[in-house]
């Protein structure tokens, strides 16, 4: 803990979109912070709501703000974007800046923090964070980015890492490839996503609306892209083999829609349409019903370099939740999951591997009520936001002491 309360500005990239970092990452954290006595506020350009530029607000104790978006002209724009972000956060006058992604908008903003603090003698002590890896390999090959943007986002990454005075990273296989940059291991700190307390769902409820009635409920909470939707439908087919009344229940939309697509037409070629129910995209707050309405969830992986380096909000959330979960071994799943402890994990043999550890959960209760609750117990000590905002303040101290100048 810090001795004295903190003034702390994080900086986002994007707003308060429903899957943005800000939302999912920097505010959680920043409300633990707020809790522990610090001062905080963070701000962004509200490209999810353009309309509300220019807006103060307060959550919890934390200070929100959204910059202007103007003026038209593109390249001018997004230059006065990131200054208008690097001013507000300076003007603040805070004792460390956190910027959520080394990219875009938060990205320009640090890079100009970074410059003014070498420039001027007082300057402020820059955390940037990674959440996500943007270079080869990574988003800046999944989205449709423009040829330049994808080109900025890489040098972004690799340049305002490297110039951070610390970086947090999400995911263990992120530090890795942070120290790969060239940034000593000493400024890189591993700091996950966490989870917060959740809400006790209506499991009864949800299964009544559905019509799931007594079945045995899988869970696929899910956005389909990070797996091979073939694997899952396979999984399915086996664990109806010897389970004909279990049922899928599929919570989620595809970030792409052919991804979704190409699911539910494997699913009705199986002749499996009878097995799946599908909710859809589910508001936050029903999130709880839905979870509360299945035996165990499914959550399968490709092994690629997108997914080796994230850290799942959604995999987080179901395990603090209590749900036992079957997980494919990549990345950040293997942190999250004691394989026999707090969840289930497999390993090789596609679709027929997943099929195997379900249905061991689904001939076994009392095994699904000792994994479901020591995961809740894990995520609401290990991964609460609470423990990692204590852990975030350790970063800052050594982010502080690596900015002063030397003593004499």
């Amino acid at each position: 803990m810090s001795e004295a309360p903190l003034r702390i500005a994080m900086i986002g990239p994007f707003g308060l979109g429903p899957k943005a970092t800000v939302r999912e990452r920097a505010l959680p954290l920043a409300r633990a912070l707020a809790a522990h006595g610090h001062r905080v506020a963070i701000y962004m350009p509200p490209w999810h709501t353009p309309a509300e530029a220019g807006r103060t607000w307060e959550e919890d104790g934390v200070r929100l703000e959204y910059v202007s978006l103007g003026p038209g002209m593109p390249l001018v724009r997004h230059g006065a974007i990131a200054r208008r972000l690097a001013g507000r956060a300076m003007g603040w006058r805070p004792d460390v800046i956190h910027a959520f992604k080394p990219k875009a908008h938060a990205g320009m903003a640090a890079a100009l923090l970074w410059a003014r603090g070498r420039l001027r003698r007082g300057g402020v002590p820059v955390v940037v964070d990674e959440d996500d890896w943007e270079g080869p390999g990574g988003w800046k090959d999944l989205e449709p980015y423009p040829r330049a943007a994808r080109a900025l986002f890489a040098r972004q990454e690799g340049w305002g890492l490297r110039h951070a005075d610390g970086v947090t990273v999400a995911s263990r296989a992120l530090e890795t490839l942070v120290w790969g940059l060239g940034v000593p291991p000493e400024r890189v700190h591993y700091l996950p996503n966490g989870a917060p307390s959740p809400a006790p769902g209506d499991g009864e409820g949800v299964r009544l609306r559905l019509g799931l009635g007594r079945a045995p409920v899988i869970l696929l909470y899910t956005r389909f892209f990070e797996y091979d939707v073939a694997r899952v439908v396979e999984a399915l087919e086996r664990v109806v083999g010897q389970a004909p009344e279990a049922r899928l229940l599929v919570v989620g939309e595809g970030l792409y829609p052919a991804d979704e697509e190409r699911f539910y037409r494997l699913v009705a070629e199986a002749g499996l349409s009878g097995a799946v129910c599908k909710a859809g995209w589910v508001p936050l707050a029903e999130l709880p019903d839905h979870f509360a309405a299945a035996d165990l969830a499914i959550y399968p992986y490709d092994d690629t370099l997108v997914n080796r380096t994230k850290c799942s909000v959604k995999l987080a959330g179901l395990l603090a939740a209590g749900v036992p979960v079957v997980a494919e071994a990549v990345g950040q799943n293997a942190e999250y999951i004691r394989d026999g402890h707090t969840g289930l994990l497999a390993t090789g043999g596609g679709g027929a591997a997943l099929a195997r550890r379900c249905l061991a959960l689904l001939g076994d209760a009392d095994l699904r009520a000792r994994l479901g609750r020591a995961a809740a117990r894990e995520m609401a000590t290990t991964y609460s936001w609470d423990h990692l905002a204590e852990r975030l303040l350790t970063v800052y101290a050594s982010a502080r002491g690596a900015s002063l100048p030397p003593t004499p």
